[in-house]
C-alpha cells in the first residue's frame, strides 16, 4: 500500500533532518504561508499532520492548533520535529497504519499522497472519512516531478475521489497547489 519502501524514506534522511532545505528555502517557507492561509478556519482544536517531516509546517501550523499531532515513518524527522515544536505530538507511523485518535477538525497532507500506491491512498481516504468526517481536510500537492510511481496530481485526484468532500483549490505558491475540503455532517 505504499510505493516507497521504509528504508528509501530513512536513505533520504542519511544526511541530515532537512533535506528539501524546509528551513532555508524561500519557496518553502512561501507555500508553508501559503498553506496556513489556505485554511478556512483561524483556529482548530486538534490538528494532524500526515507526513510531518521535520516540522517545519508544523511551526506554522501548530500555533493556532490546542493540540497538534504530527506523524512520519522517519525517527530523524520526527526528531527534528520534536524540537521545531515542543508542543506537538509527534508519532513514527508508516502507512498503512492506524492513524493516532484524537479530536482532530483538522488533517493536513502535505507532499506525502505520492509516496502511497492507489490502494493505500483510497485506504487511507476511508481511514479519514470513517474517524473524521466532520474534520476540514487540506492536500498541498508537488506539481513537478515525484520520483515516485504515483506524480502529485495522480495521487491528489484519486484521494479526492475516495472522499465524499467538495473540494476547493485554494491559491497556493508556486510549482505547488494546495486544496481544501470542509467536513460532511
Amino acid at each position: 500500500m505504499t510505493a516507497v519502501p521504509r528504508d528509501h524514506l530513512e536513505t533520504i534522511y542519511a544526511d541530515g533532518d532537512d533535506p528539501w532545505g524546509f528551513r532555508t528555502s524561500a519557496y518553502e517557507q512561501a507555500k508553508f504561508r501559503a498553506t496556513r492561509a489556505a485554511l478556512g478556519r483561524p483556529s482548530y482544536a486538534s490538528a494532524l499532520e500526515i507526513g510531518c517531516g521535520n516540522g517545519e509546517l508544523a511551526r506554522h501550523i501548530a500555533p493556532i492548533c490546542d493540540q497538534y499531532t504530527g506523524v512520519d515513518a522517519v525517527e530523524t524527522a520526527l526528531q527534528a520535529a520534536r524540537r521545531t515544536v515542543p508542543g506537538g505530538r509527534f508519532e513514527q507511523l508508516f502507512l498503512p497504519a492506524p492513524l493516532p485518535g484524537g479530536p482532530h477538525d483538522l488533517i493536513l497532507l502535505s507532499e506525502i499522497l505520492y509516496f502511497l500506491d492507489p490502494e493505500g491512498i483510497r485506504a487511507l481516504a476511508a481511514q479519514i472519512n470513517d474517524r473524521w468526517p466532520g474534520a476540514e481536510l487540506l492536500c498541498v500537492t508537488w506539481l513537478g516531478p515525484s520520483g515516485n510511481p504515483l506524480q502529485g496530481v495522480d495521487a491528489l485526484n484519486l484521494f479526492r475521489g475516495a472522499t465524499p468532500r467538495v473540494w476547493q483549490r485554494a491559491v497556493g505558491a508556486s510549482r505547488c497547489r494546495i486544496d481544501r475540503a470542509e467536513g460532511v455532517a
